[in-house]
Formats: C-alpha cells, structure tokens, sequence
C-alpha cells in the first residue's frame, strides 16, 4: 500500500533543517528497521523556487502505523523540524512505481 507523506516545516527551523539534512536523507535511503520504502521523496519550497519550507515522500508499507513510526523516527521529526505531519493512504494511478527507481 502507497502513502504521501506530507510534511510542513514550522517557523524560524530552517538551520533545523539544513543541520540535519544529511542525517535525514541518509534514513530515507536506509530506514534502519522499518518496514517502509521510499520511492519518491524531496523537499516542498515556498514561492521563490528557492526556500524549503516541508517534505513530500512516496512511500510503500504494510500499513499506515508502519508509516507513522517511520516518520516519527526520522531525523527531522526527532529534531522538532515539522510544524505538522500528514500522512495519507495513496492510489498510485500515474505512473508506476517500477519507473521510478
């Protein structure tokens, strides 16, 4: 099952966010125990083009409690990055997964 994974930085932490970047993106990659695997992931940006203000993610797990820990244990959450989280079951209908890897 396919979930998105959306997450909103909160204000004043994006030093937060630039500190732990390379501990987050290594997680996404290798998420050390948990049953969920990334396929599409990225930063959100504000109006510029140019500021990261969230996280999207593609992922893939048994189900959405699965996804919760996993996002939970990511580094940005356990920094006190997002303001919120969403998480949502997802209907891959464009696309498939197999494309891209």
């Amino acid at each position: 099952m396919y979930f998105l994974v959306l997450g909103t930085d909160a204000p004043g932490k994006s030093d937060v966010r630039l500190r732990t970047r390379p501990q987050h993106r290594a997680y996404l990659r290798d998420p050390d125990g948990h049953p969920v695997k990334v396929h599409l992931g990225g930063p959100t940006l504000s109006a510029d083009g140019e500021t990261m203000n969230g996280t999207l993610l593609v992922v893939e797990a048994g189900d959405i409690g699965d996804v919760d820990r996993f996002v939970a244990d990511d580094p940005y959450s356990r920094a006190g990055l997002f303001a919120r989280v969403e998480v949502r079951p997802w209907a891959w209908s464009l696309g498939t997964p197999e494309t891209t890897r």
